[in-house]
């Protein structure tokens, strides 16, 4: 075993600049320079070093440092300014400090222009959309398989699931529907009261809100509240058990996920969504009737009265029927995202993000084939 060395079994002095007398003879720096011994000589130290670097043009003698982390590095290669001096004489484990930090003072040359990056772009984004896509019709189809599956033994169906599922995605969510659609019944009521009023046709308040609320509004916001509360916390849900490699244990056990995890959650979000957007249209038309009573002096009982004579009946079931689809939409997308959900925090959180953001597009999508398709069904032309 070889005996140490004299400098390291001489005490820890403090950090110290020495300057020669003799400009041409340089700079000698000893002591220890890590984080312990700068921590209230920093500043000191930094222009101690700032006076030696611009009035000493000789080498620099590094050889008598006895501790050196990257922080006494870091101070020492800020006061070279950035570039190594012609004559440095140093300890050779301290000589790794000053290489990293040499590499990345070099920097990294940017990249020519590539005039197919756009095109690469757009292709990976187009193939990531394939990928999405066919894993939704493949959950699409399992959940349709097992369906069959229910309805055939309906005994062995996963009903409590559904019933812990429609009281967690209907019950839990009476209360923020309920709120947000008094709210917009009103401000419509005070929009439409101003332009009405200034033409005379009070009493088409009625039509405007049956209308727009009962056949688009109604669904299209329960469904995007539903999709914020409801559809994240399903991606969450699902998205927590493959970090916690419950689903992998589920298969292990032969128990398919996708019965006891993705079909409950399906079926109760197409029973709730319409319940919901019935709960939600009736509480937004009391708040607009509650509104126009203010603006309009159209009594609360007259704008209840004159409501089905202004709104086709088919309108509430086009509502009703929107719910059925949008609820089975945002469980199924909820459930996709969830389920590739990769084992870490980090999927975890963009997974949900995505789960809500496809989720609200896709209702607003679908709603727009709903618009497409029954453009002429249910609007009465006075």
């Amino acid at each position: 075993m070889s005996p140490p060395s004299t400098l390291a079994a001489a005490p820890v002095q403090e950090p110290e600049v020495r300057l020669a007398s003799n400009p041409a003879a340089g700079v000698t720096l000893s002591g220890a320079w890590d984080i312990r011994s700068l921590q209230h000589r920093a500043r000191f130290m930094q222009a101690s070093l700032k006076v030696a670097a611009t009035t000493v043009d000789g080498p620099w003698d590094l050889s008598g440092v006895q501790r050196l982390d990257h922080i006494g590095a870091l101070l020492i290669w800020r006061a070279w300014g950035k570039k190594r001096p012609a004559e440095v004489s140093l300890q050779p484990e301290h000589e790794a400090f000053f290489e990293q930090l040499a590499r990345n003072a070099e920097g990294v040359d940017a990249p020519a222009y590539d005039p197919a990056t756009l095109l690469r772009k757009l292709g990976t984004y187009l193939l990531v959309f394939l990928e999405h896509l066919t894993g939704m019709l493949v959950l699409v189809g399992q959940t349709a398989i097992d369906t069959a599956r229910m309805l055939r033994r309906p005994t062995l169906g996963p009903w409590r699931e559904v019933s812990a599922s429609v009281f967690r995605t209907g019950a839990q969510a009476l209360g923020i529907t309920a709120g947000v659609g008094f709210l917009i019944g009103v401000v419509l009521s005070y929009l439409s009261a101003e332009q009405l009023k200034a033409f005379g046709a009070n009493a088409f308040i009625i039509n405007i809100l049956g209308i727009g609320v009962i056949r688009e509004l109604g669904p299209v916001l329960c469904a995007v509240l539903v999709a914020g509360r409801s559809g994240s916390a399903i991606t969450a849900q699902l998205g927590v058990m493959r970090v916690t490699e419950e689903l992998d244990a589920l298969s292990v056990m032969g128990i398919p996920y996708t019965v006891r995890l993705v079909l409950p959650k399906v079926l109760a979000l197409a029973i709730t969504m319409p319940l919901l957007i019935l709960w939600t249209t009736s509480i937004a038309l009391l708040g607009g009737a509650m509104a126009a009573q203010v603006t309009l002096d159209i009594s609360v009982m007259q704008f209840i009265t004159g409501l089905p004579a202004a709104v086709p009946g088919v309108n509430l079931v086009l509502g009703i029927g929107k719910g059925v689809v949008f609820g089975a939409l945002i469980a199924l997308v909820a459930c996709h995202f969830g389920l590739r959900i990769q084992p870490n925090t980090e999927s975890l959180g963009i997974g949900t993000t995505n789960s809500v953001v496809t989720s609200i597009t896709s209702v607003i999508i679908a709603d727009a084939i709903f618009a497409i398709m029954f453009n002429d069904v249910g609007i009465v032309l006075m």
